[in-house]
């Protein structure tokens, strides 16, 4: 049975939600992935939590980098499957994996040699602290191939249409990492106890698991796989492409995990306790960005596919519908974040000294959700027209302004309180202006079909 959607034709609504729901169940269980883990590492201490905070900045990092291939590889996979040149798509879809395999080993080779100045930048204040989160920094991103290649490969299956294997690869790490990580932490059983350390190779562990499910759906696709040679030396000018268009991407995205890293060297500043709550608030904060995100992918796939094939009738109606969604999604998790802060964050960790932190963090985070969720989804479908550069140049500006914005809030009465604002006043100032861009972008590039598609396929 063809587990690909037909993104050409047919209902936009039907066909949009059927890719985007398997996208966001990903994004759910990659959520309950890294949630999992907080929740064990919270178990032991918040310096635990902080250790793990500050080495998984540098995780979060090396996503910058992987989208450099991920990004290029579904914008380009889908353009040629919309042209119905499949032979081009596996050529870029072997090129795309090529370049992820070899920056996954480069960026852990240069992770397990620069450890101790890269946890030395946060300067933290606890020598235990520090020394867990140079053993959980060596583990995770000196093993980072494993996540590198699966973010390449579901961009590539969602290019096809086919999110439902992503979900299921996803799915058998999350079941994996959530039996792995009592058992390596506390030691439970012949295991020893590992602490930190147990949960680094918990998470590396499944991501090895999740990549072997990727490799076997590989083999078993007779669509666009059976046609991919990775063994075939690379085509320099279609990576070169490749880098081209998702470097705008990558770029902004490394540029947020360095203005984050920055942010986080400035909260350490109120204490290795601040630092705790920021990484848990994230993780919190996930369930709206990380939701949006799986839609943005479902987004960018929709539109390129259509974009190839000239529908563009199909890719202004398909973004309408796309945030119709999202703007929900982000309205019910303001609400949830803003009524419901002190419960959620108890989930996590229960020192009661941290709790008031915890809260204020969530009640002023919640304010920006609806807008955070609007310039992920409009910056995907930026991405699927191969127009990367202005979702990147706005991130990138307006990331940059909360170092200045935050520096000057914490010496007002607001304190650590005033980082939280800097970051909120940012996210709304995004996804407002990304937005209206991508409206005018639209209207000046994006000309109306003549004549206009039959109601039954629009939505």
């Amino acid at each position: 049975m063809n587990k690909n959607i037909n993104l050409l034709e047919g209902n936009i609504l039907p066909s949009l939600t059927k890719l985007a729901f398997p996208i966001m169940a990903t994004s759910l269980v990659q959520m309950a992935y890294n949630m999992t883990d907080m929740i064990w590492i919270g178990r032991i201490s918040s310096n635990a939590v902080a250790a793990v905070g500050a080495a998984g900045m540098y995780m979060w990092f090396a996503n910058g980098i992987a989208t450099l291939s991920r990004i290029g590889g579904q914008v380009k996979v889908g353009h040629s499957i919309g042209e119905s040149n499949i032979a081009l798509a596996a050529r870029y879809a072997k090129n795309a994996l090529q370049l992820t395999s070899f920056l996954g080993i480069l960026y852990g080779v240069l992770s397990l040699l620069l450890q101790k100045p890269l946890i030395g930048f946060f300067r933290l204040n606890s020598p235990s602290v520090i020394a867990d989160a140079r053993i959980y920094l060596a583990i995770t991103c000196g093993l980072v191939l494993f996540s590198f290649l699966n973010q390449a490969f579901t961009g590539i299956f969602t290019a096809m249409g086919n999110s439902r294997s992503s979900f299921l690869a996803t799915a058998v790490g999350l079941v994996m990492n959530i039996i792995l990580d009592p058992v390596l932490i506390f030691g439970i059983g012949p295991f020893p106890e590992m602490g930190v350390a147990g949960a680094a190779v918990a998470t590396v562990l499944a991501q090895a698991v999740v990549t072997l499910m990727f490799l076997l759906f590989c083999i078993k696709d007779t669509f666009l796989f059976r046609h991919v040679q990775i063994f075939k030396a690379p085509d320099f000018p279609i990576i070169s492409e490749l880098i081209r268009i998702g470097l705008p991407t990558a770029v902004q995205s490394m540029i947020f995990s360095g203005i984050s890293m920055v942010i986080a060297r400035i909260i350490s500043g109120f204490g290795d306790a601040a630092i705790a709550v920021q990484k848990v608030g994230s993780q919190i904060e996930s369930i709206s960005w990380m939701t949006s995100d799986g839609f943005a992918a479902a987004v960018n796939s929709f539109v390129a596919q259509n974009y190839g094939a000239k529908n563009t009738n199909r890719v202004r109606l398909g973004y309408r519908c796309a945030m119709t969604v999202v703007l929900l999604w982000g309205a019910f998790t303001t609400f949830v974040l803003f009524v419901f802060p002190e419960p959620v964050f108890r989930i996590f960790i229960t020192e009661k000294e941290l709790l008031p932190m915890g809260v204020d963090y969530l009640k002023i985070l919640a304010v920006s959700q609806l807008f955070m969720c609007m310039e992920i989804t409009t910056a995907g479908a930026f991405n699927g027209l191969g127009r990367t550069i202005p979702p990147a140049v706005e991130g990138i500006i307006l990331t940059a302004a909360r170092i200045p914005l935050a520096l000057l809030l914490i010496l007002t009465p607001l304190g650590l309180n005033g980082i939280w604002w800097a970051i909120t006043i940012s996210s709304i100032l995004k996804g407002v202006i990304l937005f209206g861009w991508f409206l005018l972008h639209m209207k000046k590039h994006l000309k109306e079909e003549s004549p206009l598609p039959s109601a039954k396929n629009t939505v």
